[in-house]
Order: C-alpha cells, then sequence, then structure tokens
C-alpha cells in the first residue's frame, strides 16, 4: 500500500471511525439513560427523537417537591385554595425550568406560567388518568415538556389536580455528560491504539528492520536478508527491493575486489618468479664473462646470445604486465585498419617460422580463403593474439618432433582461425578454464614452463574487442587446436576504426 494511500486512511480513519463510534455510544447512552431510567421514574416517553437529555435528572429536580406536595395533599387538600401559597411554591420552583398548575374540575384555578399554561391546559390529563404514582409522568414532546400529575378532592367535594411541569429542553443531564466524556475518551483512545498499531506495523517496524540491515551492511556483512516485503508493491515493497539490489551488487563487487586481490597479488608473485629466473641467467652469464670464463669467441658469443635472449623473455614479461594493466583499466590502444587475411597471414608465417625452426618445431600453414578477403583488425594487437597462442605450444610441446598447424577457412561471413599443436594437450577439467586469468594447467613452476597466467586471457580479450570469439579443443597427449573468428569487412557495412 503506498503511503499516500495509508496518509488518506488515516485521515478518513481519524474523521470517520470516532464519528461512527460517537454514534453507536450515543445510541447506547439514549437507550440507557432516556428509555430504562426514564421508566424507573414512571415517565411516559411518547418517541424516542429526545437524544440530548436525561429524564432521570428531569425526574429528580422536581421529586423532592413532588412528595413535599403529595404529602400536603393527603394532609390538607385546602391549602391548594392559597393562591399566595401556590405560588411561594410555584417560585420556589421557577429554579428547577417548572411550574404548577393547579385545575378545580375543568378550570384552571392557577397557573404559574399564564402564557404556558393555556397551550398545555387542554392536553392535561383527565382527573383519575393515574393509577399509580409510577404513572406519574407524561412528556410532551413537540413542547418539551415533562409533567407530573396529583390528583386530589378539595373540601367542596370538587375534584382537583395539581400539575408539576418542566421544560426539558433548559435542563442539562449531567450523567449525559458524564457519559458522553468517558466514550469520547474511550472512543479516542481506541482509535489512538487502532491507528499506531497499523502505522507501526506498516511503516516503523520496516524502517527498524531497514535499519538493522543497513547496519549489517555498514559492518560488511552482504549475507543479511530482509523478509517480508518481497511480493509488496509499496514504497516499502520497492525499499526493500531495492536493498536486496544493493546488497547483492555490493556483495558481487565485495567478491570481485577480493578475487581481484588475490589475482593481483598472485601477478605480482608469477611475475616476480617469472623475472627472477632469467636475471638469475643474466647475471651469472655477465659474471661469466667478467671472470673470463668465455675464454673463447665462441663461448663468448653463446653468452651474449643467451643473455640477449633472457632480456627479450623480461621485454616480453613486462610488456604482458603492461597490457594486463590496460585490459584492467579497459585501455587498449587499438588502432584498426582494413587488412587483407592472405597478406597479413604470409608474414605472421613468415616471422614465427624462424623461432619455430630454432626450437625444431615444424610449420604447416594452410590457407583455404579467398585472396581477397579483408578484415578489420589492428594488426599489433593480432599478432600478439597469433605470439601468445604459437608460445603456448612452444611452452608446452613434449615431443622431440613438434608440429604446429596454421589453418585459414571461410565460415559464413567470418574469417575462422585454427592453431593447432602436437604438445602434451589439456586436461577436460582445465579446458573451460584456460581463457581466465592466472589460471594455469601446469601448478608447478620451473624456469621451462614460468609464465605469468594471463597470455590466454590477453588473446580472449583482444579477440572479442575484435567483435569476435575464440575456443579451444584439446586431447590429453595428442594436442590442442585454437580456434578464432573475425568477421570479414564488406563494403555496404559499417565499421568503427
Amino acid at each position: 500500500m503506498k503511503f499516500r494511500t495509508r496518509l488518506w486512511i488515516t485521515f478518513t480513519t481519524i474523521i470517520v471511525l470516532p464519528v461512527i463510534l460517537t454514534s453507536i455510544a450515543f445510541g447506547i447512552i439514549s437507550y440507557q439513560v432516556i428509555h430504562k431510567e426514564g421508566l424507573s421514574y414512571g415517565i411516559e416517553i411518547n418517541d424516542y427523537t429526545m437524544w440530548s437529555d436525561s429524564l432521570s435528572s428531569f425526574g429528580e429536580l422536581t421529586d423532592e417537591i413532588f412528595y413535599k406536595l403529595q404529602m400536603q395533599v393527603n394532609m390538607d387538600p385546602a391549602r391548594f385554595l392559597d393562591k399566595e401559597y401556590l405560588g411561594a411554591v410555584n417560585e420556589k420552583i421557577q429554579g428547577a425550568s417548572s411550574y404548577l398548575i393547579v385545575r378545580k374540575e375543568k378550570d384552571i384555578y392557577y397557573s404559574g406560567n399564564e402564557t404556558a399554561s393555556k397551550k398545555l391546559s387542554s392536553r392535561l390529563p383527565e382527573y383519575g388518568s393515574i393509577v399509580s404514582e409510577a404513572d406519574a409522568g407524561y412528556y410532551y414532546n413537540d413542547m418539551q415538556k415533562l409533567v407530573k400529575q396529583i390528583d386530589f378532592l378539595y373540601p367542596d367535594g370538587d375534584r382537583g389536580s395539581l400539575f408539576i411541569v418542566t421544560k426539558v429542553s433548559s435542563v442539562i443531564s449531567k450523567t449525559l455528560i458524564v457519559y458522553i466524556y468517558i466514550f469520547i475518551v474511550l472512543i479516542l483512545l481506541l482509535t489512538s491504539v487502532m491507528l499506531t498499531h497499523w502505522i507501526r506495523k506498516s511503516v516503523f517496524r520496516p524502517i527498524e528492520e531497514m535499519n538493522v540491515a543497513m547496519h549489517h551492511i555498514a559492518n560488511g556483512n552482504f549475507d543479511y536478508v530482509l523478509h517480508g516485503k518481497e511480493k509488496s508493491t509499496d514504497e516499502m515493497g520497492e525499499l526493500y527491493k531495492s536493498y536486496e539490489d544493493m546488497r547483492l551488487k555490493l556483495k558481487e563487487s565485495a567478491e570481485e575486489m577480493k578475487e581481484k586481490e588475490k589475482q593481483n597479488k598472485e601477478l605480482v608473485s608469477n611475475i616476480t618468479h617469472d623475472l627472477k629466473t632469467p636475471i638469475t641467467s643474466i647475471k651469472g652469464y655477465v659474471e661469466g664473462l667478467m671472470d673470463g670464463v668465455a675464454d673463447t669467441e665462441e663461448k663468448r658469443e653463446r653468452y651474449i646470445k643467451t643473455i640477449y635472449t633472457k632480456a627479450c623473455d623480461m621485454d616480453r614479461l613486462i610488456n604482458e604486465l603492461t597490457f594486463y594493466s590496460g585490459i584492467d583499466t579497459n585501455r587498449i590502444p587499438y588502432h584498426f585498419h582494413k587488412l587483407n587475411v592472405t597478406d597479413y597471414f604470409n608474414d605472421c608465417v613468415e616471422d614465427v617460422g624462424l623461432e619455430l625452426e630454432s626450437e625444431n618445431i615444424r610449420l604447416n600453414y594452410t590457407n583455404l580463403i579467398n585472396p581477397d578477403t579483408l578484415i578489420i583488425a589492428d594488426p599489433e594487437q593480432m599478432k600478439k593474439v597469433i605470439n601468445n597462442i604459437i608460445g603456448n605450444s612452444i611452452k608446452y610441446m613434449d615431443k622431440d618432433k613438434g608440429i604446429i598447424n596454421i589453418r585459414l577457412t571461410e565460415d559464413n561471413d567470418s574469417v575462422r582461425v585454427e592453431i593447432e599443436d602436437n604438445g602434451k594437450g589439456i586436461a577436460t577439467k582445465d579446458l573451460g578454464n584456460i581463457f581466465e586469468r592466472f589460471y594455469r594447467t601446469d601448478a608447478s613452476r620451473n624456469s621451462s614452463r614460468g609464465g605469468s597466467g594471463i597470455g590466454l586471457s590477453i588473446v580472449k580479450k583482444i579477440i572479442e574487442d575484435h567483435g569476435g570469439y575464440i575456443w579451444a579443443t584439446s586431447k590429453e597427449g595428442v594436442g590442442t587446436c585454437m580456434h578464432f573468428v573475425i568477421r570479414r569487412y564488406r563494403e555496404n557495412e559499417n565499421y568503427n576504426s
């Protein structure tokens, strides 16, 4: 549920719920006070529209006078012929919003309020209408008058009736006020409790849970999962989902940083080991030259050649490290050109052929593509791909008569290059990981098979940046074949160079 909806519900509840509960409370009060208590005072209620006052209070105001007059009637009914006496009684009850009417036979003998009695006289009950004291009261709703009647006989035998008339609308029931006050307090408390519970459950509790979750995040715990709002579509549900997305991304980032830190340490270790080997060799051969161990021209030439070779190995390692830094920051310098595939690979084969010949490895080259086929590529980076693949083949060659086959074929709209050797091969369990950074199938590090472990990851990155893809097939003891595909260039297509 949206916050805006919650606010509207809260606003409506604050208004509507007290009104409804107050209406129910007034219904209960009217029944208890007006109906039941009214009957206890012998009041006849003509309808149920009298909601504002308690008839019990009205009865209480005139009860004392009523019973005194009742006693006076029984003791000396002649007193009701004394208008001075009646005037004194009338003056006394005026403070209770009441007045007297005395009737003798059919005529009004005395009236404490002439104007009001003229309207009421024709509606006063007949003599003898009262069966018992419990039936001594009448309520005239249209005139808002409560009337109590006492019948008696004058000394001369005439029938007389004494009426105590009370104006109901001018009297406020204390009992009613107390009841209303109590019910209003209860209604407000109930409304407050309901709204507080609802808001706490739907707003504050999720916020508290979110606060706990954020403390876990601040402390580096990215495994703390929030539950309970996964399927909710309100703001809290969206907040929970945003937290979960943030948590997963932070966890992934932390794991990547940890892995990267591990890889960097491994890289430093690998580079340190691989640089140490040629440096040690160079130092040894230089010391040999300085100490005169190489006492012939042939030895000196061999020493110098070895020093040069080791220096080239160091240069290669440093270049790999520099290139790896470019991969890591995605800042590899590319210079794309249109290249004729046949011409380019003819030059590459000629360059690597001399190195393979010195390693006693035979090179077989097969070109089955159209001589005019072009690709968009960076010649220097593509050469790095070929050199790294062939360098790996040389490094892991375990045959006396090594063979490397380079084949070019057309594959739909692409050029497919295969570089195959008859080396030791790669185990099936390792084949899917060889393009990962720092992954080495040979855990041991010896001088003949040293390496940083990033060569094939560099190859994969370059091929993918050229819009192609690469994979490997291998069989242990038989050899390995590297396959990569690059799209052919077409004049009617746009390329980013």
